[in-house]
């Protein structure tokens, strides 16, 4: 399989993981959109230009389809305001955190885990500080915002942001170590032979 298959591969599988769980941001089944755009950096690191914005773009189309399936305006909606747009630096942020994360990979070791956990903390806090913010000071939904009130606000959903994204991206880090011990085991059995 070429590198440019598996990338559209991988593409793929990550379209159908935000559309099914983007849908819905508060079901049994959490959106998968901050680890997508993690993911997607890892692996889709050389397709950036045309990745990234296809993503973006699924993700505004899932939100006019779920805010429209409503019977309400997507301009009009609670979650639809100037801060909306805030999100596209807010999901580069978990991109270039993937990037990142694959400047340093070297392989399955603990020190890519290592790596992996430092990545993927600093572009969640980052991410949030940049959606939970704008949408705290720039949105009409908070009528008096004060720096404490922004500070719980961020505090209060770190951690739920965190664990959703860790969650995803933990399952894509087992698939990939799999992937590479699956890759070494024909070449230790030639080796043998």
């Amino acid at each position: 399989m070429t590198a440019n298959v598996q990338r559209a591969l991988i593409l793929s599988l990550l379209v159908l993981l935000m559309a099914g769980t983007r849908i819905n941001h508060f079901a049994p089944v959490p959106d998968a959109s901050w680890a997508v755009f993690f993911i997607g950096g890892f692996y889709l690191r050389s397709w950036t230009r045309r990745a990234f914005p296809a993503l973006m773009a699924l993700a505004v189309a899932v939100d006019w389809a779920v805010i429209s399936s409503q019977g309400m305006s997507f301009w009009q909606h609670y979650c639809v305001s100037a801060a909306y747009w805030m999100l596209i630096p807010a999901y580069f942020a978990m991109w270039a955190g993937g990037m990142l994360l694959r400047r340093g990979y070297a392989g399955t070791s603990w020190k890519s885990l290592g790596l992996l956990a430092g990545t993927l903390i600093g572009s969640v806090a980052l991410c949030h500080l940049i959606a939970q913010g704008s949408f705290y000071w720039i949105s009409a939904a908070v009528s008096e915002p004060t720096f404490a009130g922004w500070a719980k606000n961020y505090t209060d959903w770190l951690l739920p942001y965190l664990r959703t994204a860790a969650l995803y991206t933990t399952g894509a880090a087992v698939v990939q170590a799999l992937v590479e011990v699956a890759g070494r085991q024909p070449a230790a059995n030639r080796a043998a032979h």
